[in-house]
């Protein structure tokens, strides 16, 4: 009786869990919706993102020496023997020029105070806290630099991804036509009109695109695997991708503007400028404002003058600190950071020129393989064409098994060369888009 009352659960329970199986099979993700999820999930994007944290919590760090510190200090000393003291004994009386040692004091001494300290200027604290918000900006190119690396790391695998699915259904459409070819002949061949050489021709074939198929299909799998490793899923949650089809290229011509490699070196190159500057004027005075309050306790344990009594003491002052000479060791810091700031100058102009270099080449890289695309893919109208009527030809008797071999292989040969023309085209569009400083824009 309790079989027949659970049975329809267990049967409910197995149904929407082979439903869920069944959607999350089917699910196709696009492009955008990846690069969405790796921005949450990627591991180094997230560890971008906490470096520039670090380097904002920095920056606070340098600001803080600018609010004023204060310490709360206790001491206490027991004197077993008490320190001596050299008096004059003129002061009582006797010859001048003689001394005489004297133990002064208690052996129980307290002491408690708060003691407050403010840093009025300080060069290194301002050259700190300069520097410190030069590097909260370099923190911040870092993370947009790895989130374009992030962005053109998952189109390439997307990309990769569709070209593997579009060689598979290739793949797929011309081996139904070779199992059609193979199965006329061997029609053919029963009735005497084909020889059994044709026939294996054409197994073979057959054997090679389903050879080709499954190396394809396992090149498929490992490159979804680093795609999802990439975007920071689970492995073993299933995804497909969209089709790519026919594929008609925008040929955006994108505005260039500065890409964060450039601007990153820019900004280092101010914070090296920056140091240099707080070098410099590391040779200026420093000055700070100092407090304390508190209580000076003594006691004397001893009959019959027992006592402990306590005295207020506080002060207050400006202390002025100036480096007169420390060995030319600052000199020697100035020049090697000088010599710093060329070579950061120097590389910026690198970056730059070869950035410009690179986007030309890109340009070029994408007009050549927009014309190449559209070649491909009239090849591929014409080949399936000419390999419809070749199948046709064959069928009345005025085309060969060589025709139609020759035929099947021109097709696939312009459908790999019309693969190879998406590949490069897609290349050098996300390639120009990330060396325009457009790869972010949508």
């Amino acid at each position: 009786m309790l079989v027949n009352i659970y049975k329809p659960k267990i049967i409910l329970a197995l149904s929407l869990s082979v439903l869920i199986i069944g959607t999350a099979q089917s699910q196709v993700w696009t492009l955008q919706q990846c690069i969405d999820t790796a921005m949450v999930n990627n591991k180094n994007l997230q560890i971008s993102r906490n470096s520039r944290e670090v380097g904002e919590q920095k920056h606070q760090e340098a600001l803080a020496n600018l609010i004023p510190k204060v310490n709360v200090n206790a001491d206490y000393r027991y004197y077993a023997n008490l320190p001596y003291q050299f008096m004059p004994l003129s002061a009582f009386g006797g010859p001048d020029g003689q001394f005489k040692e004297i133990q002064f004091g208690v052996p129980h001494n307290i002491n408690a105070n708060l003691q407050l300290t403010l840093s009025v200027y300080n060069p290194l604290v301002y050259g700190a806290i300069r520097s410190s918000k030069i590097g909260t900006e370099i923190s911040g190119l870092q993370v947009q630099k790895t989130e374009e690396q992030l962005f053109f790391e998952i189109s390439n695998l997307y990309y990769n991804a569709q070209i593997l699915n579009s060689q598979r259904t290739f793949i797929d459409s011309n081996l139904i036509n070779n199992k059609k070819l193979l199965n006329n002949l061997l029609l053919l061949k029963e009735q005497l009109l084909a020889k059994g050489t044709d026939v294996s021709k054409v197994q073979l074939q057959i054997d090679q695109l389903t050879n080709q198929g499954e190396i394809i299909a396992n090149k498929y799998e490992q490159v979804i695997n680093a795609l999802k490793f990439t975007m920071g899923i689970v492995g073993e949650r299933p995804i497909d991708i969209e089709p790519l089809s026919l594929y008609h290229p925008e040929n955006k011509d994108y505005k260039s503007t500065s890409t964060p490699d450039i601007r990153l070196s820019e900004t280092q190159s101010r914070l090296l400028v920056s140091e240099l500057r707080t070098l410099k004027n590391s040779r200026l005075p420093s000055l700070s404002l100092y407090g304390s309050y508190g209580t000076s306790g003594f006691g004397y344990d001893k009959q019959p003058n027992e006592f402990l009594t306590f005295h207020t003491v506080g002060y207050a002052g400006l202390q002025l600190t100036y480096p007169l000479f420390n060995g030319t060791i600052t000199q020697r810091k100035i020049n090697q950071k000088k010599l710093e700031v060329r070579n950061s100058e120097l590389q910026q102009n690198l970056i730059t020129e070869q950035t410009n270099m690179q986007t030309t080449n890109a340009r070029q890289q994408r007009m050549v393989a927009q014309y190449s695309l559209e070649t491909t893919r009239s090849q591929i109208a014409l080949g399936q064409s000419v390999y419809g009527q070749t199948i046709l030809q064959q069928a009345q008797g005025t085309a060969g098994l060589p025709d139609v071999l020759l035929a099947d292989n021109a097709l696939r040969e312009a459908q790999q060369n019309y693969l190879n023309a998406v590949v490069e085209y897609l290349k050098a569009d996300l390639e120009l888009k990330k060396l325009t400083g457009n790869i972010l824009n949508k």
